[in-house]
């Protein structure tokens, strides 16, 4: 990662203008910086050069029209994140920052096998951060992806407000082809809200330092509301005519448990408080999957709004405290 000096990133911006030119002229581009320059001071020139050499990308718009979790059923997503591969390389990652781990399960109450479960199903432990630049990924959403363009839009915005807090030159950072970024492949409004400077060195780098990214994922979950202690979602048997009317596509849990119950469901664990569950129906490798979700797991869902993606770094984080050797 490269720390750049307001003069610096000018530089920079003037010197990669040439390269592309994708968004020179664009209307989109134009009104968004007229919003910067109101609503935030920014130098319009500066925003100028970023779109000058902001690079439309058609790979991005074909990857985002078939994310996995929309065309993959639990037993194809599973064997591609719970893997034996994922959990040994997972535990090497927590045996070399079992420190910098056991400190966040302390301060924010997350366990660690959860921290290194997420940075496992993201980014493999730092080996797979995504190479485009962030720049090009949000632009391309932002100004010619329909579905979500007011979302990708908002965190061109926050993306470019991040680089001048962070004094990073915009057209220096990679990322995924949404626009994540680093370890835990944060959005940039997640890291804006989010990121810490875990090893307090003075800067935020969720890039290349682990430990700020381990301090930061943490506190994403605390602040999104993890209950230190609670269960995260069991298996159950059904039974009966109506156990069908208990499945739940609402990601959000809202159902008693004694519903859920009287529907048919058994949970072969208990929930530890009178929180609301949610049942939930999955295409396992040997036929239909029947869980209980609690609010933990809500809680995983709101870091990728995917009950797949929530039950694959749960599942990843059992193989993971399973394998840690305990002192």
């Amino acid at each position: 990662m490269r720390f750049w000096p307001v003069l610096g990133v000018a530089l920079s911006l003037m010197a990669n203008a040439v390269l592309a030119a994708d968004y020179q002229d664009s209307k989109d581009a134009e009104k968004l910086i007229e919003e910067m320059v109101q609503e935030h001071q920014y130098d319009p020139e500066v925003l100028k050069r970023v779109f000058n050499s902001a690079a439309r990308q058609q790979s991005i718009l074909d990857a985002i029209a078939r994310p996995a979790e929309r065309t993959k059923t639990w037993h194809e997503y599973r064997q591609i994140f719970v893997t034996p591969r994922r959990t040994k390389a997972g535990l090497a990652f927590w045996q070399e920052h079992e420190e910098s781990l056991a400190r966040a399960e302390q301060e924010y109450g997350v366990p660690a096998e959860i921290i290194v479960a997420i940075i496992g199903v993201e980014t493999f432990y730092g080996k797979h951060r995504g190479k485009y630049r962030v720049v090009d990924a949000l632009s391309t959403l932002g100004f010619d992806y329909e579905p979500r363009k007011k979302f990708f839009r908002k965190q061109l915005k926050e993306f470019l407000l991040l680089s001048r807090e962070q004094q990073f030159d915009p057209l220096d950072l990679t990322g995924s082809y949404a626009g994540a970024m680093g370890f835990p492949q944060f959005i940039p409004s997640s890291f804006r809200a989010y990121a810490v400077d875990f090893d307090q060195d003075g800067q935020i780098d969720i890039w290349n330092n682990p430990v700020d990214a381990i301090g930061s994922v943490a506190n994403y979950f605390r602040r999104h509301g993890w209950k230190q202690g609670d269960p995260v979602v069991t298996r159950a048997r059904v039974s009966g005519q109506q156990y069908a009317d208990g499945v739940s596509d609402n990601l959000k849990p809202g159902q008693a448990l004694s519903q859920l119950q009287s529907l048919g469901w058994e949970p072969l664990e208990l929930p530890t408080s009178d929180d609301k569950v949610r049942g939930i129906k999955l295409q396992g490798e040997h036929g239909s999957e029947f869980w209980v979700g609690m609010h933990n797991l809500y809680v995983i869902t709101r870091y990728n709004h995917s009950t797949l993606y929530a039950m694959a770094v749960f599942q990843l984080s059992e193989e993971l405290k399973d394998a840690m050797p305990r002192q």
